[in-house]
């Protein structure tokens, strides 16, 4: 595998940083809980290190890759497993697909594994969460402080934010473990994280919309130095406001970030009544 990894030089427009250490792809599938016979998406495979262990595993991988150079290396690699339908490549841009679109792929009946580039880390993760194809496990190595902030349990010392709660709201995120930058080629300036999300699911949703949803949050988190009841009053009558917080026990001096998913929920569906 070391000799794919030097067929050509990384791009930095692509944020490649390609794993060359075996360990890490097996705490990622292990993270995935992948068996035989599951179908795996994979973004990004580069020079098949994680694929590989996916393949091992016996898993029906169905794999993303914009870099024509690394589509290439996997071919040569991977001709058996290509042929015998195990393993499918699409050249693609994730950025501009619909996951509709891969017929191989329906609701819950796949998981997702990836080494995702750290640029697209909010991208892929509204994608793969929104769409209306959910995954029902869904597995990314990322930078560090971001697979933190994700799993962040809500104290006086640790706070929300609209990257957490946007992804809570679909599932149970769990950080799994640190990965030093040695593992990678080139290595990064920082650590990664495993992060593993499980219970993926819109069951949240039943009885508030999405867009609104996302829209109060973003509202709530508008002006971080604002407390939450000043940055909703761009939309609402401070009144209503006031008295909503009361019923919910919520003091008015909060800020968005000191707010669980939970009580998010429930001051939506709030005020959805009055929009």
């Amino acid at each position: 595998m070391e000799t794919s990894i030097k067929k050509f030089q990384t791009k930095k427009s692509l944020g490649q940083h390609f794993l060359n250490s075996p360990a890490v792809p097996k705490w990622m599938c292990d993270a995935g809980e992948i068996v035989a016979g599951e179908t795996v998406l994979e973004i990004g495979p580069g020079t098949g290190v994680l694929t590989k262990e996916l393949l091992t595993r016996g898993a029906k991988v169905i794999a993303l890759e914009a870099d024509t150079r690394a589509i290439e290396v996997l071919q040569e690699l991977f001709e058996n497993e290509i042929s015998n339908g195990h393993l499918t490549i699409y050249h693609t841009d994730v950025r501009e697909l619909e996951l509709s679109t891969i017929t191989e792929l329906t609701d819950h009946s796949f998981k997702v594994v990836a080494n995702i580039p750290y640029y697209l880390s909010g991208l892929l993760f509204r994608m793969m969460l929104q769409s209306e194809i959910q995954p029902s496990r869904l597995v990314y190595l990322v930078q560090k402080e971001v697979a933190k902030r994700i799993t962040t349990v809500l104290t006086r010392d640790q706070k929300e934010s609209i990257l957490s709660l946007s992804v809570k709201v679909y599932g149970v995120p769990t950080y799994v473990k640190t990965v030093t930058k040695g593992h990678f080629n080139p290595p990064p300036k920082i650590d990664s994280a495993i992060i593993a999300i499980e219970n993926i699911t819109r069951d949240n949703f039943a009885h508030i919309g999405e867009h609104f949803f996302f829209e109060i949050l973003h509202i709530g988190f508008g002006q971080k130095r604002k407390q939450l009841l000043g940055n909703l009053t761009s939309k609402y009558d401070r009144h209503t406001l006031t008295h909503i917080f009361s019923t919910l026990s919520l003091d008015t001096t909060i800020r968005a970030e000191d707010v669980s998913l939970p009580i998010w929920l429930i001051l939506v569906q709030e005020l959805a009544k009055i929009d």
